[in-house]
């Protein structure tokens, strides 16, 4: 078996790595850089779904006055030519009500699973689902197995 990565689901990874990183209030321009003219971004736990760019920094700009993400971990990541998937916890406090349908209140400190599923196109994001499930932090469904390796980026 071959060590060499391919290049295309390299490049697919480099796309949503850099996408993950611009994604806060001072650089979501260059978040959503990284997307096709006809994107389409869901996020279904919350009944979302937007059609183009402009839309979806809107959205952004909405969660970013929401939540507070104080860390990111991620647990797998799997790539093809077409598509990257993402499993993630966030960390996160609620700090406003700007997030449509997110389903509680300012002061919650909460944990949310975050799973992505990008769907890609000439190094470009072309769909991106947001899978959300918000649990309140120290209720009785807040617990996941984290793999050992898992990556945590404090925010």
């Amino acid at each position: 078996m071959s060590d060499t990565v391919n290049p295309v689901i390299q490049r697919n990874l480099e796309t949503v790595e850099a996408h993950f990183h611009n994604e806060n209030p001072d650089d979501v321009d260059k978040a959503i850089a990284l997307y096709t003219d006809d994107i389409v971004w869901e996020a279904p736990s919350r009944g979302q779904v937007y059609y183009n760019s402009a839309a979806v920094k809107e959205a952004y700009l909405d969660i970013f006055a929401t939540v507070k993400i104080t860390q990111l971990t991620l647990l797998r990541q799997v790539a093809t030519e077409t598509s990257v998937f993402t499993d993630h916890i966030g960390e996160c406090e609620v700090i406003g009500d700007r997030m449509p349908n997110l389903p509680f209140p300012v002061g919650t400190k909460i944990r949310a699973r975050l799973i992505h599923m990008f769907e890609m196109r000439d190094g470009k994001i072309a769909r991106e689902i947001a899978y959300e499930i918000w649990r309140e932090k120290g209720s009785a469904v807040d617990h996941d197995d984290i793999p050992a390796d898992a990556v945590v980026v404090p925010l």
